[in-house]
């Protein structure tokens, strides 16, 4: 059995997000739950949310026992692009793209 939590269209690049997502990935819940809390990045923040979704899921819904529980997979997906436009010298307009990702957690006992 496994327990998954999504968060959609945040608002972060994916390359930024899988920076963080590496680091966890395979690691036992509560040891990446420490990891994500001294991490000095955004994506930190917002993949220990994900991660204690995807744990109260596992806990609620399965009823998974919680102490054995472990990062199976997790990967930040790209979501939509915001697209924006800076002005430029001489009438000129460059583009900005704010990009979001779309992150998944999949915890699995061990």
């Amino acid at each position: 059995m496994e327990a998954k939590a999504v968060a959609r269209n945040i608002r972060i690049s994916p390359q930024k997000a899988r920076l963080v997502a590496d680091v966890v990935r395979g690691k036992p819940v509560d040891e990446a739950m420490n990891i994500l809390a001294v991490l000095p990045k955004k994506a930190a923040r917002i993949i220990k949310k994900v991660l204690e979704s995807a744990l109260a899921n596992a806990d609620q819904n399965m009823s998974l026992d919680v102490d054995s529980l472990y990062v199976k997979r997790i990967y930040v997906d790209k979501g939509p692009m915001l697209k924006r436009w800076r002005p430029r010298a001489m009438g000129r307009a460059y583009s900005i793209k704010h990009r979001l990702s779309h992150i998944t957690v999949i915890l699995d006992e061990a």
